[in-house]
């Protein structure tokens, strides 16, 4: 029995600590309260292999197309056929999806060559997923502490034994564990305009590269075509479109029909590109979403969620099309993980949207972020149990011939000329990631971005401590981050998938490869006994 760690309450950290449950001794630590991920926002559903008339190979090759040639293909075949199984299981643990008679309702979203995803609530099966996996983990009596956050890992000859933590109620203390489980998530607050909850600030990830973790990937963000333009970027599904709702600029024009062959069902990519360049030809304003054809019964019947949040805007979407925008929704990149969640640091698993576990490659095929949570998190665990029984079967996190980029120490030097730059702020992050490594990059603005964001990690160095407020510590991992996805920007000179660039506008072949980040280890802060932060240690149960 060993003791284990898992660190957010998403689908990935729920299905990871209900199956360690079962062998160990098991403590949840989430941010907010238990459930509160982007888990619970998932509208359009989880894409599996759940029909007779379906075959895996399909969705193997789906999610390599999307993948736009930078997909492992190994991880992509375990995802695709192991999926089945988890979606199975979660119907065990309580989640109802949606019946079409005594069948499943099928879903279609972009870039499925079937309608394979399956949806619970109409558009709430994020929700659903999440409230059968919280309902499983109660009855296991496994500890969670609720309003606790990440400040750092413990790290002692190279490996992970625990975590260091803050919360309201017992101040800064420490968890020490045989096994971490890192499952927080992405990074979508690193952009003003996103679909991910609050706590979505990256701190999973900016924990494990200051723990000596390798990132890769981490260049690629994927925007959602289709949030809506009211405050806080409220997500209008892909299925929406996959029901026949279409997409037109301001004069009414079906723009994405001359664009794709897929047209308002292509690659996620595509689609927000398209959207961008619409609405850049008519002076930044909206495009609009038209599901009108669908009527009032249906829209309120297949997207209830949906269909509320709209019309308390104001708007009958029944009649009248909805303004929509890109936002940031999805981090393919993460924490680089072999097969079953193993990171390049021992002790340190990674599953679900903070690991990059190689199965979306460049651009996430809709509708496997779910999946990908579920069937890793369950592989963490077994990998756990084999080497708690001697097994090892340990395999590479990267590719031989991965591009490497190390970071600079933040308080080092700048291959960037000194300048003066405004102060650092979350809003300031927010402007210069928006407009340097958005939807579309170049090497002027990322360069520009890097000399910024280098000047405050040098200013903002000498102020970090462990006593600093969580918004404090949040806006550090962002930063850390930021610098992350610009190097890796900067590094991958082509468009491939979510990273655009007018200056590399093509693919190129010799670049199908990872480029990884990592970071000389820091040493995680470290406070005297007497200070008031400190409220003794918490040990996981041996």
């Amino acid at each position: 029995m060993a003791t284990v760690l898992v660190i957010g309450s998403g689908i990935a950290g729920l299905v990871a600590a209900i199956h360690a449950s079962e062998r160990h001794d098991v403590v949840v630590v989430t941010k907010d309260v238990l459930g509160q991920s982007n888990t619970r926002y998932a509208q359009g559903g989880i894409a599996g292999v759940m029909f007779d008339d379906d075959r895996v190979e399909d969705h193997i090759r789906d999610t390599l197309l999307a993948g736009a040639g930078l997909c492992d293909e190994d991880a992509v075949r375990v995802l695709c056929t192991e999926g089945p199984a988890r979606i199975r299981e979660l119907i065990d643990f309580g989640v109802s999806f949606d019946r079409d008679g005594a069948d499943f309702a099928k879903g279609l979203e972009a870039a499925h060559s079937y309608p394979r995803v399956l949806h619970a609530g109409g558009d709430a099966t994020g929700a659903a997923i999440e409230t059968a996996l919280v309902t499983t983990l109660a009855a296991r009596a496994v500890p969670v502490l609720e309003h606790t956050f990440l400040r750092d890992l413990l790290v002692d000859h190279g490996a992970v034994h625990g975590a260091l933590l803050q919360s309201t109620e017992r101040g800064v203390f420490t968890i020490e564990a045989d096994h971490v489980i890192l499952a927080t998530g992405g990074l979508g607050q690193l952009y003003p305009y996103t679909t991910n909850p609050s706590v979505a600030t990256g701190d999973g990830a900016a924990a494990a590269l200051r723990a000596g973790a390798v990132l890769a990937d981490v260049e690629f963000v994927q925007f959602h075509p289709t949030a809506l333009t009211l405050p806080g970027s409220f997500l209008v599904s892909e299925a929406v479109r996959g029901e026949g709702a279409v997409l037109r600029d301001a004069a009414g024009r079906r723009f994405m029909v001359g664009l794709h062959p897929d047209a308002e069902l292509a690659p996620r990519d595509v689609v927000a590109r398209g959207i961008a360049e619409a609405m850049a030809a008519q002076g930044g304003r909206p495009v609009t979403l038209d599901a009108t054809s669908l009527g009032a019964e249906r829209l309120a019947a297949r997207f209830p969620g949906i269909d509320e949040q709209i019309r308390a805007s104001g708007v009958d979407w029944s009649t009248t099309p909805v303004e929509v925008a890109p936002a940031a929704h999805y981090w393919m990149g993460g924490i680089a993980t072999d097969l079953d969640g193993r990171t390049s640091v021992p002790g340190l698993f990674a599953v679900g949207e903070v690991a990059r576990t190689g199965v979306h490659g460049a651009n996430r095929l809709a509708s496997n972020s779910l999946l990908e949570g579920a069937v890793f998190a369950a592989r963490a665990v077994a990998a756990i149990d084999a080497e708690r029984g001697g097994a090892q079967d340990h395999r590479p996190v990267l590719p031989p011939h991965t591009e490497r980029i190390d970071l600079a120490p933040s308080g080092g030097q700048s291959d960037s000329a000194p300048s003066t730059i405004t102060p650092f702020s979350r809003e300031a992050l927010h402007t210069v990631m928006w407009a340097h490594a958005g939807l579309v990059r170049d090497a002027s603005g990322l360069r520009a971005a890097k000399q910024t964001l280098d000047g405050w990690a040098r200013s903002t160095a000498s102020s970090a401590s462990a006593a600093e407020s969580t918004r404090a510590a949040e806006d550090a991992n962002l930063l850390l981050l930021a610098r992350s996805v610009v190097a890796a920007a900067l590094h991958r000179t082509e468009s491939r998938g979510a990273h655009a660039r007018d200056d590399f506008p093509l693919i190129d072949a010799a670049q199908a490869q990872p480029v990884a980040v990592s970071s000389a280890p820091v040493p995680h802060p470290t406070l005297p006994e007497d200070h008031p932060l400190v409220n003794g240690t918490v040990l996981a149960p041996c």
